[in-house]
């Protein structure tokens, strides 16, 4: 069974820095794409940052130059390391994985940007 677990999302003030992790198991190939998705109060899912399995990356606009997702094949691991969080930022974040056949999702993280 697959699962995908996130951790690293808290309180953080205007200007500061998270880290968030997600750590894939249960398939026997592996992942292909991973991304990470946001969703604030009232508003859509939204895509915000994808990585290939070889390592190519996309950014949502509002995220690019502040965000830098990344991964580690070794441990099914995905990171998005956030700077310069803006009150804006404040969200659940969700992790997304397909190995090829289905599209798996985490369970969230929330993240708070508050003074």
């Amino acid at each position: 069974q697959v699962q995908l677990v996130e951790s690293g999302g808290g309180l953080v003030q205007p200007g500061g820095s998270l880290r968030l992790s997600c750590v894939a198991s249960g398939s026997r190939f592996g992942f292909n794409a991973m991304a990470w998705y946001r969703q604030a109060p009232g508003k859509q899912r939204d895509l915000i940052a994808h990585i290939t399995s070889s390592g190519s990356t996309t950014y949502a606009h509002s995220v690019k130059g502040r965000f830098t997702i990344s991964r580690d094949n070794a441990k099914n691991t995905v990171y998005l390391q956030m700077n310069s969080l803006k009150p804006e930022d404040t969200a659940v974040y969700y992790c997304n994985a397909d190995d090829w056949t289905y599209d798996y999702w985490g369970q969230g993280t929330q993240v708070t940007v508050s003074s």
